[in-house]
């Protein structure tokens, strides 16, 4: 016997050319660059409210032009700041790149908008609960808010949900970190210029810490205590490091938390697979997208976005690499004699921001520099420690290890 109609247990079956699965920093940009190609009939499917649904987020990056997001940009800054641990201070202009924040919310606000401009693109509030092939595509299996089962099928389907484990990998450290978003009693912040790294903070025993400002205006910033460890730190002791860094080293007197976000990002040199069947791709940090030496992912996702979507347009399926075999490699030496303490992290990072044009550095960050200006920056990190670590590296296992957590990347 038939249900009656809007049942909750009633089973609909919906046809698209592509579902996206997660509405994160990759599925969004892809919705949005998908979009604006106007070639496919788009479904990006977003977790509904309630515990599946991550809190706000905060993604940094750096950019000329006015790029694709502006009308989302909460802040960006034209000058860079790292403090080394002997309290000297470098400050760079990377003109023409500018430091850009975006809010999760104000990110979603504007592609969703772009999404209801544009015929054929729609976003459904779901939980997707399987992806998987089918003889001409692929499905995925959804749960709506009421209750209802949803049966998606498409031409293609691309998955941003953050993996359950982190495949095997020679070396693996995390990004964490804990930022508070604070507003000062009196003004104590120049919002034209970002501080990356202060390493001012106490170092631990293994690994590196650093601060982190990103002002917003003269009283507010977001400030943060950030690590590059084996695991995570319990939320008591970011706060302490928290509260060492704006009381004593920043000077800030008296000041109020309005806001908290917290996260961990993997750091290794594990290989992603992009393609789980032959019409369901991995995208953004589950496809690899994350840069293992620093975190950073949304201007890789961008360009991964933007290939996709040509390659769409043009009849083709496929996920480019977001990241280059050099760039990969050289990342894999990095996590490596950072891991066996051969190198001093803050002495490193500080050595690259005093010796390398700031500009050639970020697009050196960001995997876009040539074989000689990767030669000429190479030249400029210790030397031996890096060369024995290179020579190490293919004669270790690489290992599946326990995952503390893995989030939507900070960066």
């Amino acid at each position: 016997m038939s249900r009656p109609s809007g049942a909750p247990d009633e089973t609909t079956d919906e046809t698209s050319d592509v579902v996206i699965v997660g509405g994160g920093a990759s599925g969004l940009s892809l919705a949005h660059h998908l979009a604006a190609t106007g070639t496919s009939t788009v479904t990006l499917v977003e977790a509904p409210d309630g515990p599946r649904r991550p809190p706000e987020r905060t993604w940094c990056y750096w950019e000329r032009g006015l790029g694709d997001f502006a009308e989302a940009v909460s802040a960006s800054w034209s000058r860079l700041r790292v403090h080394g641990t002997d309290g000297r201070t470098i400050t760079v202009d990377p003109s023409p790149l500018r430091y850009r924040m975006l809010r999760s919310t104000a990110f979603e606000r504007l592609v969703h908008s772009r999404l209801a401009r544009s015929p054929g693109s729609r976003v459904l509030r779901a939980t997707a609960d399987t992806v998987h092939d089918t003889t001409d595509g692929a499905e995925v299996h959804c749960t709506t808010p009421d209750g209802r089962t949803l049966t998606l099928r498409a031409r293609h389907v691309f998955d941003s949900r953050p993996l359950r484990s982190l495949p095997p990998a020679r070396t693996q450290l995390m990004q964490h970190f804990r930022g508070w978003f604070v507003r000062t009693d009196a003004d104590r912040f120049d919002p034209a210029v970002a501080d990356l790294m202060d390493f001012r903070v106490p170092q631990p025993c293994h690994g590196l810490a650093f601060g982190y400002t990103l002002p917003l205006a003269p009283d507010r910033a977001l400030v943060e205590y950030t690590e590059f460890s084996r695991a995570p730190l319990t939320t008591t002791a970011y706060e302490a490091a928290l509260a060492h860094y704006c009381r004593d080293i920043l000077g800030l007197g008296a000041f109020t938390v309005e806001s908290a976000e917290q996260g961990v990002i993997p750091m290794t040199d594990a290989r992603f697979t992009r393609r789980t069947g032959p019409a369901v791709f991995r995208i953004g940090a589950a496809g690899g997208a994350t840069r293992p030496s620093t975190g950073y992912t949304f201007a890789a996702v961008q360009r991964q976005s933007r290939s996709v979507a040509a390659a769409l347009r043009d009849g083709r399926a496929l996920v480019p690499a977001p990241h280059g075999r050099r760039a990969l490699a050289m990342d894999a030496v990095l996590l490596r004699a950072l891991d066996t303490g051969r190198i001093d992290g803050p002495g490193f990072f500080t050595g690259l921001f005093r010796r390398v044009p700031p500009e050639r550095l970020l697009r050196f960050l960001d995997g876009d520099t040539s074989l000689g200006e990767e030669w000429s920056i190479g030249l400029r990190t210790p030397v031996g420690p890096m060369l024995r670590t290179a020579v190490e590296l293919p004669f270790l296992p690489r290992r599946s290890r326990p995952d503390p957590r893995i989030g939507d990347s900070h960066r």
